[in-house]
């Protein structure tokens, strides 16, 4: 008898699930609350997969073996209390996609730096010839490339709301990057709730496995004081004698079993304490798998970061401009202005995710000579920040915000868009806000 699957939402994840699945002979119906775009749709009927949109239907569902839930979809929501209450397993993608491949597998989380850090281990593991993919919450999603490929090795991006609905999927190098409040609106606004669900990427972890974790983090440093964990733990840090992984004079010191590897990383393309920590965490995984530090050093001279993560825009009369859009919290803004060496002229808000920000408050007295509130409602930013700045004024217009950035900066000074909060007051999503950034800065 044929299984049947349903998956809920027909996003990136759900349509990868639902190739892999047909591919592996399930029977597969995708229900989505939202509409289906028309290609899509089309794409499914050629595949001989049943889909229904602008709804769940329940009783198409009691039949299900089992339930393949998109990310996006709360664990709250009335279809998936229905569901459980009606008996069925609910499953994440990736742990889907998990049951059909053998390769090895890389697990990456982290309230920031995860995309960073995955993007920079897949360029390692590739330039040194290594036959790798990258999926998750980067590009293609897992069950497409499970479904396409035949890849000894998956560097995986993955989200809290992945990991929410796993059972069996165990990586075998699992790294955390950091932890800080993100994301609590799905998580009752309780931060250990959100915490638990970062956790959940070690939970079928063994001894013969490794956990990398950045040892300067506050929230992780007590975890792994009282939690019992099974994988081998690597702890990564700026201190010269930490045991694990440090950085002394520009060289990155991979201390681990009493072997002792030194990678110069001098050039390293990417500016920043936190970068520091990222390209030690992807050095290492390059380490653990055998790619020699030659090879790790060459391709941390020549990697590229990712869009809208402090990236570099152009540099207008002794000026220079990034875009840092990505940074939707107070984490990755601090990061940001920490990396800024000169006088810093701030774009920073949108919609406000419960920021404390006087985390910020030091920092940005000490460097922002001017700050510019980019949103529809600036109180917070105005109550906090507009004694601590020469200049502070508001706008509801990117090109507007720039052309203010342009007049109050001068020779040395930084424009940084850091907005440390989510974009969708303004724009369409980050990508958008930090796309119409460049675009401003390249029109001044």
């Amino acid at each position: 008898m044929i299984s049947k699957i349903v998956i809920l939402g027909a996003g990136k994840s759900g349509v990868g699930a639902a190739i892999l699945g047909k591919k592996k002979g399930y029977d597969v119906f995708v229900s989505d609350k939202k509409d289906i775009d028309e290609n899509l749709k089309d794409f499914l009927n050629r595949q001989g997969i049943q889909w229904e949109a602008g709804k769940h239907s329940i009783e198409a569902m009691k039949s299900a073996d089992f339930i393949i839930k998109s990310p996006g979809i709360s664990s709250d929501s009335y279809i998936i209390k229905k569901l459980i209450h009606e008996g069925k397993d609910i499953i994440s993608e990736i742990e889907f996609a998990s049951r059909y491949t053998s390769a090895i597998l890389i697990g990456i989380t982290g309230t920031n730096g995860k995309t960073t850090t995955t993007m920079l281990t897949y360029k390692i593991l590739k330039d040194a010839g290594l036959n790798v993919g990258i999926a998750g919450n980067i590009g293609d999603s897992f069950a497409f490339q499970v479904a396409q490929n035949n890849f000894d090795y998956y560097v995986l991006e993955i989200s809290s709301f992945q990991l929410d609905d796993i059972c069996e999927f165990v990586p075998h190098i699992s790294v955390i990057t950091n932890i800080t409040p993100d994301h609590l609106d799905r998580y009752d606004y309780n931060f250990d709730k959100y915490i638990k669900s970062k956790l959940k990427i070690l939970r079928n972890q063994s001894e013969k496995d490794f956990f990398l974790f950045n040892a300067e983090d506050p929230v992780l440093k007590k975890l792994i004081e009282r939690e019992n964990l099974k994988p081998q733990q690597i702890p990564l840090g700026v201190r010269k004698d930490l045991e694990g992984v440090s950085i002394d004079k520009d060289q990155i010191i991979i201390k681990h079993k009493k072997k002792k590897i030194m990678i110069n990383s001098v050039q390293f393309s990417l500016s920043g304490r936190h970068n520091l920590l990222n390209a030690m965490a992807a050095s290492t995984i390059g380490s653990l798998l055998d790619v020699s530090k030659e090879s790790i050093r060459d391709s941390l001279c020549h990697f590229k970061g990712a869009p809208h993560r402090m990236e570099k825009v152009l540099t207008i009369q002794h000026v220079e401009y990034i875009n840092d859009s990505k940074a939707t919290n107070i984490n990755a803004t601090f990061f940001a202005i920490d990396s800024i060496k000169g006088p810093l002229v701030w774009i920073v808000g949108g919609v406000d995710k419960g920021n404390d920000y006087n985390e910020l408050l030091s920092m940005v007295r000490k460097k922002a000579k001017a700050i510019i509130c980019l949103g529809l409602d600036n109180e917070k930013l105005r109550n906090t920040f507009e004694s601590v700045s020469e200049i502070f004024i508001e706008t509801q217009s990117m090109s507007e915000a720039v052309k203010i950035a342009y007049k109050v900066s001068e020779a040395k000074d930084t424009v940084l868009l850091s907005p440390a909060c989510a974009s969708f007051d303004l724009f369409k999503n980050y990508e958008d806000r930090g796309n119409q950034f460049k675009n401003a800065v390249r029109n001044l």
